[in-house]
C-alpha cells in the first residue's frame, strides 16, 4: 500500500474558521445520517437485489490533515479509506479506469480538451448503481467519514492512490484544505471539466476558503445535483 505523507505549505485560513468548521461538520453530518437512516436502507436493499456483492464499497483515497506547529500549521498529506454505497460489480477489475485517469490528467481523453472524468458507459456500472451515480446519492456515506474528521462536508475530493500517483508537481496545492463531499469544481461542472480546471478551481477554493465561500458551495451543490449537471 503507498503511503503518502508530503508537507504541504499552504495559505493558513483562520483558525476560528477551521474550528467552527469542524463543529458544523460534526453537527451537520450526525444529523444528517440520523435523518437518512431510513433512505440507507432502501438504498442497500435495492443494491442488494440488484447485484451479488456488499452494499458498500470502501477505498483507499489520498487525502490531507492539518498539523499544528510553534509556527502556525501545515496540511499533511494522507491516506484513508472512503466508503460509498456500491454502484459497480463487485470485484470489477479498475484497469480502464486506471488508464482513463491517466489519459485525464495528460488530457488525453477524446472528450474535447480532455475532459470526462469518468468513463462514458462503464459497463461496470450496475443499474442501481447508475441511478446512485446519477443523483450523487452513493456519495451519502461519506457522511461517516465526515462525522469522524477525515473529511469536511465543503472542500477538494480525495481520490485514489493511482490517480494521485498520475498528478504533476503543480497540481499538489489543490490538498491543502480538508478533503470534501462536495467543493468548487463539482458546483461549477463536475466530471464535464478537465484536469486543469478541476485543478485550478480547487486551489482557487483552498486560497480562498471561508465560511461564506462554504455556504455558497453548499447552496449551489443543491440545483448541481437535483439537475444532474456534468453527472455521469
Amino acid at each position: 500500500m503507498t503511503s503518502h505523507s508530503q508537507v504541504l505549505l499552504a495559505p493558513a485560513p483562520a483558525i476560528t474558521y477551521l474550528r467552527f468548521k469542524r463543529i458544523l461538520d460534526f453537527t451537520f453530518s450526525l444529523m444528517l445520517l440520523i435523518a437518512l437512516a431510513p433512505l440507507f436502507l432502501v438504498i442497500a436493499l435495492a443494491i442488494t437485489l440488484d447485484s451479488p456483492g456488499p452494499v458498500f464499497f470502501l477505498q483507499e483515497r489520498v487525502g490531507s490533515r492539518r498539523i499544528t506547529t510553534h509556527a502556525g500549521f501545515v496540511w499533511v498529506l494522507r491516506n484513508f479509506r472512503m466508503i460509498k454505497f456500491r454502484s459497480m460489480q463487485h470485484h470489477a477489475d479498475e484497469t480502464a479506469h486506471q488508464e482513463h485517469i491517466q489519459a485525464y490528467v495528460q488530457g488525453e481523453t477524446g472528450e474535447g480538451a480532455g475532459r470526462a472524468l469518468k468513463p462514458v458507459h462503464d459497463k461496470r456500472v450496475t443499474r442501481v448503481g447508475a441511478v446512485l451515480r446519477r443523483f450523487s446519492v452513493d456519495e451519502l456515506p461519506q457522511l461517516l467519514n465526515v462525522l469522524k474528521g477525515e473529511m469536511s462536508l465543503i472542500g477538494p475530493r480525495p481520490v485514489p492512490l493511482y490517480e494521485f500517483d498520475a498528478y504533476p508537481d503543480s497540481a499538489l496545492g489543490r490538498f491543502a484544505a480538508t478533503p470534501g463531499m462536495t467543493g468548487l469544481w463539482q458546483v461549477r461542472g463536475r466530471c464535464s471539466l478537465s484536469f486543469q480546471e478541476q485543478i485550478a478551481l480547487d486551489i482557487a477554493y483552498t486560497e480562498r476558503q471561508s465560511l461564506e465561500l462554504d455556504l455558497k458551495i453548499l447552496l449551489w451543490t443543491v440545483p448541481a445535483v437535483l439537475f444532474c449537471r456534468g453527472a455521469e
